[in-house]
């Protein structure tokens, strides 16, 4: 079974940075899809930003040049350094893997029932 675990979450002010961490562990293949979502209260969750694991990466539009996603294959962890952070990007934020050999259409699409293991989440509060 695959395991992920976030890390990185807390509260900051708007206009202030944080870099979340996904620790994966228990699988063996090599082709997969990674990507970080994230669910606000009374909200869908939402794709925030999806790699794949040679690392090419796509963001969803509102995050745009403020969000980085990162995929250290070397440490099996993968990164989202935020910056320029706004109240509405206030959620908690969840870290997926889907195993999957081609991942460019699940990188545009980003939609969570895509994905089929899950880490148990971290807040991001941004006042």
């Amino acid at each position: 079974d695959v395991q992920l675990v976030e890390s990185g979450g807390g509260s900051v002010q708007a206009g202030g940075s944080l870099r979340l961490s996904c620790a994966a562990s228990g699988y063996t293949y090599s082709s997969y899809c990674m990507g970080w979502f994230r669910q606000a209260p009374g909200k869908e969750r939402e794709g925030v930003a999806a790699v794949d694991y040679d690392g090419t990466a796509n963001v969803q539009f509102s995050v745009k040049g403020r969000f980085t996603p990162s995929l250290d294959n070397a440490k099996n962890t993968l990164y989202l350094q935020m910056n320029s952070l706004k109240p509405e990007d206030t959620a908690v934020y969840y870290c997926a893997y889907v195993l999957r050999r081609y991942c460019s259409d699940y990188l545009r699409s980003m939609q969570a029932p895509d994905f089929t293991e899950w880490g148990q989440g971290t807040q991001v509060t941004v006042s």
